[in-house]
């Protein structure tokens, strides 16, 4: 009971953090139960399973980040008093304050336990290929439309690219760990499942999946073979995985007017304009916004003169921090993810390298979104969060706390 409580918990917290990604299917997005909530209602039952069979023991430096976390939602609560927006500030605060507690969870629960990081891992490199495989039907058939607003186009199907990008962009890292670590035949098919998935990243059109791919591609492998002291091995694999990248991007380019029809190329090639983009000067803006206190939640499109309009959030969670929550809301984000990381990065060298490598796949393509677009709110970012950290915990069955105490 106890295996399959911690397998299907990894299997019901990723579905929840991929779900906006599993939606472009047809059939997922129409169920009359949200796919959210089913994955959200299974992944907290699960976790109360697992929790009374195991404890976790967390290791130096986990309480202080978690700390952290709690004070910055706190004072998200309390910077809502004077948000010049109340309703858009209760809406936020119930995706940071309230979801975002249970997703940190089920990130450091499911990256701890052994089994249910190996049902992450297996759900991660099942959803990947599946969204991509969804993505390339649905736009050959014109039974799909990449982002937008929502009801804009009810006869087809609307993807959240980004989410779908990062879907595939973390299967993909994974996918690198296995052509490392394969042997015969199974290499060639993992190595084939990546040059898929490699091909799948460009359809949705998200530009941070698409470099977060490719450095979680071309540095997750590295780190695994720096880990298991193989350092020749980990320079070479760079080499091959820039220059292999590189090489397949030229060809690509070869053929402009079907590399203009990929949706993630033809925005990183209408990135690299002479204009500054919408984002530049958003983020202009913002710095000079927050003060010591901040705008308070929402507060930010309001300041900038775009009216009541979520969309325009500062596309950065540093940023975001320091105009919504001001100079304390940039601290404790920094002690909260900056210092996470730095914690996940402390404890790679003491546990298995598989294990550190994996969370390092799973990780890197939402921290490189997360500084470009999304909001504080976004619950894949704290469940992110929750995989990093969890590095710093262990483990182990509650019998023997129990027998310790007797």
């Amino acid at each position: 009971m106890e295996g399959l409580a911690a397998g299907g918990l990894g299997l019901a917290a990723a579905v929840l953090h991929f779900a906006g990604a599993l939606k472009a299917a047809g059939f997922l997005h129409a169920l009359p139960l949200d796919l959210t909530a089913l994955a959200l209602a299974a992944t907290l039952g699960l976790l109360a399973l697992l929790l009374a069979a195991r404890e976790p023991v967390a290791g130096r430096g986990v309480g202080l980040v978690l700390a952290a976390a709690a004070a910055l939602w706190l004072w998200w609560v309390l910077s809502a008093a004077w948000s010049p927006w109340p309703e858009e500030a209760r809406k936020r605060l119930l995706d940071m304050a309230l979801l975002g507690p249970v997703m940190l969870a089920a990130g450091l629960l499911a990256g701890a336990e052994e089994r249910a990081r190996r049902g992450f891992v297996a759900a991660t490199l099942v959803i990947g290929p599946f969204v991509g495989l969804v993505i390339a039907h649905g736009l050959a058939t014109d039974s799909i439309v990449l982002g937008g607003e929502i009801g804009r186009d009810p006869a087809r199907v609307r993807v959240a690219y980004q989410i779908a990008g990062l879907a595939i962009a973390c299967a993909g890292g994974l996918a690198a760990l296995r052509v490392v670590t394969a042997r015969g035949w199974a290499r060639l098919f993992w190595l084939g499942l990546l040059l898929g998935l490699g091909a799948a990243v460009l359809l949705p059109g998200g530009r941070a999946a698409f470099l977060g791919m490719l450095a979680t591609v071309a540095l997750g492998p590295a780190l695994l073979l720096v880990l298991l002291r193989r350092p020749g091995r980990a320079l070479l694999w760079l080499g091959l995985a820039l220059g292999g990248g590189a090489g397949l991007l030229a060809l690509v380019m070869l053929d402009p007017g079907r590399a203009e029809n990929l949706a993630t190329l033809e925005r990183l090639l209408r990135g690299m304009g002479d204009a500054p983009s919408a984002r530049d000067q958003i983020w202009g803006t913002a710095w000079r916004l927050g003060g010591w206190t901040g705008l308070g939640p929402g507060g930010f499109p309001i300041a900038l003169g775009a009216g009541q309009d979520r969309g325009f959030h500062p596309h950065n969670h540093a940023i975001e921090a320091m105009v919504e929550g001001g100079a304390v809301g940039l601290l404790l984000w920094l002690l909260v993810f900056p210092g996470g990381a730095l914690l996940a990065a402390a404890r790679a060298r003491q546990v298995a390298p598989a294990r550190a490598a994996e969370i390092f796949a799973l990780c890197l393509p939402v921290a490189i979104s997360v500084m470009v677009s999304t909001d504080l709110g976004n619950r894949m970012a704290w469940l992110t969060l929750g995989l990093a950290l969890s590095l710093g915990v262990e483990m182990r069955p509650r019998r023997a706390w129990a027998a310790r105490h007797v």
